[in-house]
């Protein structure tokens, strides 16, 4: 089995190419759910529904999430009521986040939700779809102009806000959600895909006995860095580590994963830094990382799996 950890889009498009050529072998994804947020009176699960449209073909590739050929009529007419719409719910989506709500209003948990949806969109036998906790974190970004959920920070405040600490609020009471460890202790290899290594893997890492199962994992572990020369193709992740006094390089996201990391993936514009990945006892691994399209995802999912 493999067992990956990640969200948002370059999870999405790793996960997409790691699914096109893994045959006869069981894929479990364990995907951040610090990102979850209420809006309309609705859960909202990012990470996770980004991966589950990716995977069953419903993304909008042009965008890289949401629905292919959604429309948003809902969203527009809520603003007539003065609603914030600041985040861009399609129509299609807004059926994602009905159900979900609907389905914990009857005393579902977000696992079990996850399974529901995976069943829905039809994903492909063998692939499994687990969000890190069943708990409720939400990840909150401290800012020289104040503290503010994530999805604020990232969609309505484009970024702007300078950071100063991340929060994962209710972490402390996270424990891992049914499936989890055991996909962690029976894998045969782990991928940490091109996630934000703050807000994407951070709160995995950070719920209860994940990070010790990653430590004592017989598998190999093997991350891909976010990073393409230093800066993320989308996202935070360089004003997030630059915020908490972190390098903002591939060999600074090694170096938060050193503790249990066996290979570290990284683009060819960083191939200077494989020296500095070396001497952290991890072997760095030069690739071209750039997933603008279907083929080159699974040609570089290939290229991963033969580090085997």
């Amino acid at each position: 089995m493999i067992t990956a950890l990640g969200g948002g889009v370059g999870a999405a498009k790793f996960l997409e190419g790691l699914s096109d050529v893994i045959t006869g072998e069981n894929l479990s994804v364990i995907v951040n759910t610090g990102d979850d947020i209420i809006l309309h009176g609705l859960r909202i699960s990012p990470d996770i529904d980004t991966i589950l449209y990716r995977l069953s073909g419903m993304i909008d590739v042009n965008k890289g999430w949401g629905v292919r050929g959604d429309t948003f009529d809902c969203l527009s007419a809520l603003s007539r009521f003065g609603s914030e719409t600041w985040f861009n719910i399609g129509d299609i989506d807004f059926a994602t986040h009905l159900y979900r709500t609907q389905l914990m209003q009857k005393g579902f948990t977000p696992s079990q939700v996850t399974s529901e949806l995976a069943k829905a969109f039809g994903l492909k036998e063998g692939i499994t779809v687990l969000p890190m906790t069943d708990e409720d974190v939400e990840t909150w970004i401290v800012t020289d102009e104040g503290e503010m959920h994530f999805q604020e920070y990232f969609v309505k405040r484009k970024m702007k806000p300078d950071v100063i600490k991340v929060v994962f609020r209710n972490i402390e009471k996270a424990l891992p959600a049914p499936g989890v460890m055991e996909a962690i202790k029976e894998a045969g290899v782990i991928i940490l895909c091109p996630s934000n290594p703050i807000i994407s893997i951070g709160p995995i890492l950070n719920v209860k006995g994940v990070g010790e199962a990653l430590r004592a994992a017989g598998a190999r572990v093997i991350a891909i860095s976010p990073l393409i020369g230093g800066v993320p193709l989308k996202g935070p992740a360089d004003k997030l580590m630059r915020g908490l006094g972190l390098e903002v390089s591939s060999a600074g996201v090694a170096r938060l994963y050193r503790d249990f990391l066996d290979v570290m993936v990284i683009d060819r514009e960083d191939a200077l830094e494989a020296d500095r990945i070396s001497d952290m006892g991890i072997k760095p691994v030069v690739l071209d990382t750039l997933m603008s399209d279907r083929s080159r995802a699974a040609k570089l999912a290939s290229a991963v799996l033969s580090e085997i």
